[in-house]
Parts: structure tokens; sequence; C-alpha cells
């Protein structure tokens, strides 16, 4: 019997999930440098510093203050850079206090010289931190709810015995948090996808490629840009840019859970080519009549999540979502460091208290045992199932998964397994340095689930609340588009985007292969740029031996097919749209040709030719319509901001 071929998708899952175990040893060397631990000398001379500084309100205080901070951070750059230990100071704050030591003035006057002229420095009064350090007392084990005698939870550590001060505190409003501009992007790891190249209709007629309902990449740049740094090429997966964006597309009829609709649009970079836009809305079920809902919340508590922008933020992220739980739903939570264990017997949603204080509990530290984790949570997950109920693990995590990933293939299968059981599994990513969005992206799109990032409390607003629905309650599984183009009307075709989620041409009929999920009320949107026949933008010449390209017979440019099941089900429902000229663009259109183009831009795209950011700003600003929440705005702030940073 013949071998199955593997799918470009199954390939690429496995591919994301080796390139993430070939990160580990890289993570392992530098878990292995020398750290500012909590025994060491000096570090109580650096906590009195960073309490000085948080307890200035006025220039008069940092006046007095600042020969003190300087002498005494003298004394404890020496001990580390020459200790027995052989520790180093962070860069970061050793750059500081060479600044401080060369702003004193014969008067005792801190003045800045970043510019090279002295400056005599303005401090407003500092803001208390959003999340305050937490007690010196470790947890007792025993407190921890849900836990049996079987169960593997590491106690929380002291503050005393925390890994490092990362950062001084926080500086004058105006001044960005250096903790967010120190991007150490060498241990980050990303799907590994050329962008898709240019079809020629008569050789390759059909394009396969399944679903795509993620916004990672969107939130990941957006990290980037802010911090003052363009993303590079393969951060950038254009799908998840354009569905970042909610639109207003029409409702479906009552017989089908989501509408389709394909439209050939001008395209704003090429006046020769077009652009064929494809729309799918979701159905929104009213949230009376959801099925309960079993929460299984799966916690990174590893060293590595010991940042401001990691766990604390995941747990504020979590808050904002138990608010917009119903009683009759369900939530557990399993927290993995060393070993996994299960910190919160699934309870009621309406007991909030409860499970907020379980999430108090979290600390970091600790190496990252993935999958054990993922293993005790799949488990917690169908203690939890009820016919009619839906269940879902949320992972949130930085990606950094170094404990029990030794066989990759042995843990997509594992979770495919799980998957059959109709648990879903989303991946929610935070913190940057060592995010792993290759391993995110294979667990997410093996699990039936959705990556997002997480970079800002606001970004945990539009994700775990004002898009709720969709990102926990699917309406279709295994949604797959195939376009078959027609070669007397379109010479070349190429699709922009999806290049993780290609199928074979074979797999559209195969409900065999897994494909992606659409949640109630989620919109999906899928571009491809065409060349009609004769137009002069046409990049390959017709064959010399071949015969004449026959033609036009239909006035068709193409013809889309969409495959879909129902939860539950295990046979596809076929959808077929043919693909007319002549269409009309709504701002909703012109607005994702302008995010499609963008990315491009940030990609280099060789097919956008003279096309500049500039162009795609006033495109995007005329289409911004009703921006209730200010996304489309934001949008465009970003592009200046690249189009300053590409200069």
């Amino acid at each position: 019997m013949r071998a199955a071929t593997p799918t470009p998708d199954a390939t690429r899952k496995a591919d994301n999930i080796a390139l993430a175990e070939k990160n580990f040893a890289a993570r392992q060397e530098k878990a292995a440098q020398p750290r500012f631990t909590s025994d060491h000398p000096q570090k109580g001379l650096f906590r009195g510093v960073v309490s000085m500084f948080k307890a200035i309100s006025t220039r008069q205080a940092l006046t007095a203050s600042t020969a003190l901070v300087a002498v005494g951070l003298f004394a404890y750059l020496p001990s580390l850079q020459q200790g027995p230990d052989g520790l180093t100071a962070p860069n970061p704050e050793a750059a500081v206090v060479e600044s401080l030591a060369g702003s004193l003035d014969g008067d005792g006057r801190t003045r800045l010289q970043a510019t090279g002229e002295a400056e005599e420095l303005s401090v407003a009064p500092m803001e208390a931190p959003v999340i305050a350090e937490q007690a010196d007392m470790a947890a007792p084990v025993d407190t921890l709810a849900g836990l049996s005698s079987s169960t593997s939870v590491m106690a929380r550590p002291s503050a005393t015995a925390k890994m490092e001060a990362r950062s001084l505190p926080s500086p004058p409003p105006g001044y960005v948090d250096d903790t967010q501009l120190r991007i150490e992007a060498d241990t980050e790891a990303y799907p590994d996808a050329e962008p898709n190249p240019l079809k020629i209709t008569t050789d390759e007629p059909v394009s396969t490629f399944s679903i795509d309902v993620d916004t990672a990449s969107y939130a990941i740049l957006r990290s980037s840009l802010n911090t003052g740094r363009l993303p590079s090429p393969e951060q950038v997966r254009i799908e998840e840019m354009v569905n970042y964006f909610p639109y207003d597309y029409a409702a479906p009829l009552e017989e089908v859970p989501f509408s389709t609709r394909a439209t050939v649009i001008a395209t704003p970079w090429n006046p020769d080519t077009q652009l064929v836009h494809i729309a799918l809305q979701g159905e929104k079920p009213a949230l009376d009549t959801r099925p309960p809902l079993n929460l299984v919340f799966l916690i990174d508590t590893s060293g590595s999540m010991d940042a401001p922008n990691k766990l604390p933020l995941l747990k504020q992220s979590f808050q904002l979502m138990l608010a917009q739980l119903r009683p009759e739903d369900k939530v557990a939570i399993v927290a993995y460091a060393g070993s996994a264990g299960q910190v919160l017997d699934p309870t009621p949603a309406s007991d909030r208290a409860t499970i907020l204080a379980a999430l108090d509990r979290l600390d970091a530290g600790g190496a990252t045992a993935g999958q054990a984790g993922l293993q005790q949570a799949y488990a917690t997950a169908e203690a939890m199932s009820e016919d009619g109920d839906v269940s879902r693990i949320i992972l949130a995590t930085d990606g950094d998964f170094n404990v029990g990933i030794h066989d990759p293939d042995a843990l997509k299968d594992f979770i495919a397994k799980k998957r059959e059981t109709g648990t879903y599994l989303s991946v929610l990513g935070f913190g940057r340095g060592n995010l792993d969005d290759a391993t995110m992206q294979a667990l997410a799109q093996t699990g039936n689930g959705q990556a997002a990032y997480i970079d800002t409390l606001s970004e945990a607003q539009k994700t775990l609340v004002d898009q709720l629905s969709g990102a926990l309650f699917p309406i279709a599984n295994d949604v797959k588009i195939q376009v078959e183009f027609n070669p007397a009307q379109i010479a070349e075709y190429r699709l922009i985007g999806y290049e993780t989620r290609a199928l074979n041409r074979e797999d559209f009929n195969n409900d065999r292969v897994d494909a992606g999920e659409i949640g109630a009320g989620h919109s999906v949107t899928a571009i491809y740029e065409i060349t009609p026949v004769g137009s002069p933008a046409r990049l390959s010449d017709p064959l010399r031996y071949q015969a004449a390209e026959e033609t036009a017979t239909s006035a068709e440019y193409g013809f889309l097919r969409l495959r879909y099941k129902r939860p539950g089900e295990h046979t596809s429902n076929l959808i077929e749209t043919p693909i007319l000229p002549g269409g009309e663009a709504t701002p909703d259109m012109v607005f994702a040709s302008a995010i499609a183009g963008f990315g491009q831009l940030l990609q280099n795209s060789p097919y956008l030719g003279n096309w500049s950011y500039a162009q795609a700003i006033d495109l995007a600003n005329g289409a911004k319509g009703d921006d209730a929440f200010g996304y489309r705005a934001q949008a465009v702030q970003l592009m200046r901001l690249a189009q300053s940073l590409s200069q």
C-alpha cells in the first residue's frame, strides 16, 4: 500500500514544534549563565536603591538622593563584576549608573546628558505601580485549592528568593518603560514560511487552504513597532493582520452557520491587477441560549514568566474574562513549572472569590514542563465534560517549553487524539524575549483552537471580553476554502497570506484532514491578487511549445468552494459561490486591502512596485469608517511608525 503523503499543514505543524525543540538547547545555555540571586552580598543594597527611587516624588528629593544612589551603585557594581561568583550586572542598570555618575554638577543638581548638552532634569511625581509587590511569605502548599495527595505543585517562593531585579522603578510620565525595550529576540522562534509565490493559472488553477482566525501576529508586530523596531518578515502573517479587525459583513441565512461572499475589486498597488476579496461571517447566537462552558486555565508559572508583562498581566487578563461567564459555567486551573498540578478544582464561575484567590496565589519559578501541563489539563477537562457542554483549555504562556518535549510528533499526536474528544485548545502568548510563537501556533492549530498574543490589558479586553463568544464557542469545524481560477480569464494569481495554512488539492474533500475553526460571530477574510488575461502586469510569458490558451467560454473569474463541519459532526457540508467580475468595494474591503498592503511592505514584497507607506496610510485613513474602539486608528499610527523606522 502506498504511504500517505503528509499535507503541507501537517508538515508545518511538526516543523514548528521541531523548531521550538531546537531552541531548547539555546535556552538551557542561557539559563545556566550566572544570575543575580538572593544570597548575593550586595542585593540588599540594590533593593534599598530601588526603594529610594520609588519614594522620589519631587526634584528636591531626587537631587538629595542621586549622590547616594551613584555612590551605592558604584559600590555594588564592582562586587558583581569581580566577585567570587563571577557575576555581571545587567547592562541596562549599568548604563543608568554611568549616566547618573556623569550628571552631577558643582551645585549638586542632577542633569541629563543624553543629547551631549546639560539640561536640568524635571521629575514629575511617580505613579503607583499597577501591580503591587507581593508579600515576602511563601504560600503553604496545603492551602492551594483542589490538591490531592498525588498532585505535584511547587510552593510559591518568597519575594526575597526571586531571581533578579529586572529594571529600575517606573520612570516619569512620557518615558518608555525600559523592560519593554529590552527584547531579546535571539531566543524567539517563529514559523518558517516564505510568502506565497505567484501561480500560473494554466499550470495550477486550484488553490486550497484552511481558514485562520488567529490574531497573534498583529499584536506581536505592534509590540515591536511600539518599542522602536521593525518586525522581522517571519513575524508578519498577513492573514492574522487582516483578521484582527472586526468587519460588518452580511449575516448568514438560517440554514447555514456563516455567509460567504467573493468580490472582485481594484488593487491599490497595481492598476493592472485586481483583488478577489473573500468574506465569511459567522452567525451570532444569543448568549442566553449558548451551552454551558467548561474552562481549564492552563497557566505557565515557570521562571521565564517572572516579568510584569507576563504572569501579572496574565492574572489581570483572566480577571477581566471571569466577569463575562455565566453561573452554569465552570472554571478549573492547572499550573505547570518544574511539574504540573491542579491548583483549582472545577468551580462554578459565580464563585469568583475562590477563582481569583487561586489565581492570586500563582507565582513564577522553575522550568517549563509544558507536556505534563497539557496532559493534566486534558484530564481535568474530560472529568468536567457533560453532554451538551463546550470544553476548552486556554493555555497561557510565553511559549518557552523546555521540559517534556522530546518527541514533537508524539506531542502533536497526543493533542490530535484529544481533539477527537471534543475539547478545544487555545493559546494566549505573553511577553517578549523568549516568545516561542512557532510552538504556540502549532499547538493551537493541532488543538482546534486559536492563537492570540496579549501585550496589554486593552488587548485582553478585546480578545477575552469583546470577542468572548468567538474565542470560546465554535460554530463550524474544519473549515476549508478551495478556489478554482478560470485560465481563460485569469493568467496569474497569488494568495496573500495563509502560508502556514496551505493544504493539498485532494485534502479539500478528505474529511479526515484537519482545518480551521470559526467561532460565534467571527468574520474571516482572505485576499487573492489576480492578473487578467491580456494584462500588461503579467509576469510570466506564454510557453512556446504549449497549446494556445483557450478562448474565453465563461465570464466567471473563478469558483469558490467551502467545506465545514458542524461541531460534533464528522461529515462536511459544501458551499459553492461563483467569482464574477465587476464588484464594488465597501469601506471594509478597502481597509482590509490597506492592511494587506501594510503587511507586504513589512515583508519587503516584490509585488508592490513603488507603492509606499504613505499610500497605505492614505488608503486606511479613508476607510476607517465607524471605528468604535479605535482599532483602525491605531493601525494607521502603526503604519506611521513603520514608515519612520523604515527611513
